[in-house]
């Protein structure tokens, strides 16, 4: 397991445009269905890496206490499934339903929307005011695979809790860290360098 921080996206970025299928609904999600959200959470994730795994639950709690206060929250999972196929989409569906997921999961079968948000490891969280201007790109909490910290989300609750009460969020962020997007063959992004 090989660890990968988040590229750290520049602040006030506009939210990319997508437009991907929620694995659970069967239906189309894109960028201009949460527009009137107080604020956006675009959260990479899938299903097999160890650092999503660890806070799958919390995600969920985060998700139900802040969806009802106007977060608009939406996960995709960007994996090379060819050669990941536990982060297809039916097991994506499956995971989703069995953690109860209130948010859409969409599959990114392109990775062009990862490479649009400059996603690098999952999880990878970007958190976007009403405006859809980045806000937060940075950990869910200090929680790591066999570090023994519970996983609370207290640095993305802080986050969304300042742009709830329509105060800034501090710039400097501790980038969130995980394992690799599995990247399809050729397919890597340029801004690994």
């Amino acid at each position: 397991m090989s660890a990968v921080n988040s590229t750290m996206m520049e602040l006030g970025t506009k939210a990319p445009k997508f437009s991907l299928e929620d694995v659970i609904s069967g239906k189309p999600y894109d960028l201009k269905k949460f527009r009137g959200n107080k604020a956006l959470l675009v959260i990479f994730i899938c299903n097999h890496c160890p650092y999503v795994k660890l806070i799958k639950e919390s995600l969920v709690e985060y998700a139900t206490e802040y969806m009802p206060k106007g977060v608009g929250i939406v996960a995709i999972s960007s994996n090379d499934v060819v050669n990941y196929t536990q982060d297809g989409p039916d097991k994506m569906k499956e995971d989703a339903e069995k953690l109860g997921y209130p948010f859409p999961y969409l599959f990114d079968e392109t990775q062009e929307v990862a490479k649009s948000y400059k996603a690098a490891c999952t999880p990878d969280l970007f958190l976007f005011d009403e405006t859809l201007e980045l806000v937060y790109r940075g950990q869910f909490d200090d929680a790591r695979p066999g570090n023994d910290i519970d996983p609370t989300g207290n640095d993305l609750r802080d986050a969304t809790d300042k742009v709830l009460s329509g105060e800034s969020v501090p710039e400097e962020q501790t980038p969130s860290i995980g394992c690799n997007i599995k990247w399809k063959e050729g397919n890597k992004p340029d801004y690994f360098g």
